[in-house]
């Protein structure tokens, strides 16, 4: 009852925009752990979109990751959220079924945004330069309901390495805290490259970043959504030649709440704001209008659509 309540009375927040009158609009995002790139980026928004198009400044909600971003865009406990691909494509595909049988919200995506690297990084001092090194030892596979979750699973399945790790569940500051304090031997991360709290990490503990080209693949073969590219050793400052590792989009989704004018509204203030956007994160270098067009398997929503038609793209 009380998620009906909260997409009842978000839905209708999200609708009170008509033309250009957007004061107000009221919106929640959906925005990752406070120490990662989704959340810097979700604050910078927030303050970017107060400005242009000059709507009541967006509550920025701490979250897990893009798995919990994107439940609450389905229930309606938020209408902006980032996620990774991997994650979008799942979910779409789940909303879209629960849709025909009159549950949950329709999502959709903004923008491809930034991309995001797998990053399996470890204690230096072990004996551990692939993967499967790493059994028996103590693992952090992201917090529950993360994006990171969901790539580790399935990389472990795919390497044929369930059960084969002492496991646990942590965000990306509880991780770097435990391996900090000996706690940890190793830990999953997926995100822009640098992430703050890694490069932090560095600086106390000496690291090294694995790399996956022996496990990549037959994960890509079962799951078409993974890229692959090549880090630097240089991106943190580790010992050590670049590494082969995973790669995957992340998309600004929305749900079926936010019309087509505030949807396009939020796309030129997005454009129009990367400035501040880099400043946030130099991982938003890289967003520009004609790549985040590129959100399949997501579908676009139809005010990104006008928005792009209109751009040009």
């Amino acid at each position: 009852m009380r998620a009906l309540w909260a997409a009842l009375v978000l839905t209708a927040l999200a609708l009170t925009a008509c033309g250009n009158d957007f004061e107000r609009v009221e919106l929640t995002i959906a925005a990752g752990s406070k120490v990662g790139v989704y959340n810097k980026l979700s604050t910078a928004l927030a303050e970017a979109w107060t400005r242009d198009p000059g709507i009541r400044r967006p509550e920025v909600l701490e979250t897990s990751g893009s798995v919990q971003n994107l439940h609450m865009l389905r229930n309606g406990e938020a209408h902006i959220g980032f996620s990774a691909a991997d994650a979008a494509e799942q979910a779409a595909d789940e909303a879209e079924q629960a849709r025909q049988t009159g549950t949950g919200h329709r999502l959709f995506a903004l923008a491809r945004m930034h991309d995001d690297y797998l990053q399996v990084l470890v204690r230096a001092d072990l004996s551990v330069t692939r993967l499967t090194d790493l059994v028996g030892m103590r693992v952090s596979l992201g917090a529950p309901d993360s994006g990171v979750k969901l790539i580790a699973d399935r990389l472990l399945a795919s390497a044929e390495m369930d059960g084969k790790l002492r496991v646990r569940y942590l965000d990306l500051q509880a991780s770097t805290d435990a391996i900090a304090n000996g706690e940890l031997d190793a830990f999953f991360w997926s995100g822009g490259v640098p992430t703050d709290a890694v490069t932090t990490l560095a600086t106390k503990v000496d690291m090294r970043m694995l790399d996956l080209s022996d496990v990549l693949p037959k994960l890509r073969a079962d799951f078409p959504v993974y890229g692959s590219a090549t880090l630097p050793a240089s991106a943190y400052r580790l010992d050590g030649g670049p590494v082969v590792t995973l790669v995957v989009r992340n998309f600004l989704m929305v749900n079926d709440t936010v019309t087509d004018d505030v949807a396009e509204a939020l796309l030129r203030g997005l454009f129009r704001a990367q400035p501040t956007l880099v400043s946030a994160s130099p991982v938003a270098r890289s967003i520009e209008v004609r790549s985040a067009i590129e959100t399949t398997p997501v579908p676009l929503h139809p005010g990104a659509m006008r928005y792009y038609r209109d751009a040009k793209v």
